[in-house]
């Protein structure tokens, strides 16, 4: 099921054909933004966590184990359950000792009401950074994510992407992949809807042809 927009996407389509020829070439080519479902938010986190710095399926495979040291149904544990388990048991299943730390920090924020998800929507998307980042192996990218997908912000440029920037550089037909300095001049123009333009900078380079 696709999410619900926060906002209007006929207004944003407006505003980037008006700002930004390329996207709006863009939209014509890829049709409808369609952002993928938001899902748990607690759930989520620990899933990108678990996925940092692994393949996808070595993460997966990693993921299976560790949640098969909660019961077999495939529900990411609890906060409680995540702090009562002990560290060595982690390893066993091939969490490494520095995921661990970030899962059970995670796991302390959620659990004492630092990170409350339910008081984000009402923040700035930057408060909603700093919330986020205070927690140890959740930095900035994770972050827009969240913003993006979660919360459905419409104004988020994720210039650390390397999916973005690779669109960029195709779409603009860039010599080399832009810097995050440059990224953000690019995306000045598509404010205030930078989220769906970057989706758009995906879709690009998903498809693109080989060389």
């Amino acid at each position: 099921m696709a999410q619900r927009l926060r906002f209007s996407a006929a207004a944003a389509y407006r505003s980037l054909r008006a700002a930004d020829p390329v996207i709006g070439e863009l939209i014509d080519r890829h049709g409808p933004y369609k952002p993928r479902p938001s899902g748990d938010p607690y759930a989520s986190l620990v899933r990108v966590i678990m996925h940092q710095q692994l393949a996808g399926p070595a993460a997966r495979a990693i993921m299976g184990r560790m949640l098969a040291l909660f019961g077999d149904d495939g529900h990411t544990p609890t906060p409680k359950a995540i702090l009562a388990m002990p560290d060595s048991t982690f390893r066993e299943a091939g969490v490494s000792r520095q995921k661990t730390s970030y899962l059970k920090d995670l796991a302390a924020h959620v659990a004492d009401g630092a990170l409350d998800f339910d008081a984000l929507d009402p923040l700035s998307d930057d408060d909603v950074i700093h919330r986020l980042t205070a927690v140890h192996g959740i930095g900035e990218w994770t972050a827009h994510m969240f913003l993006m997908f979660q919360l459905g912000r419409p104004n988020i440029l994720p210039v650390g992407d390397l999916g973005v920037c690779k669109g960029m550089k195709i779409a603009y037909g860039l010599r080399s992949m832009p810097t995050p300095k440059r990224a953000k001049k690019i995306g000045a123009a598509w404010s205030p809807y930078a989220s769906v333009a970057s989706w758009y900078m995906w879709r690009v380079a998903d498809t693109v042809t080989p060389d």
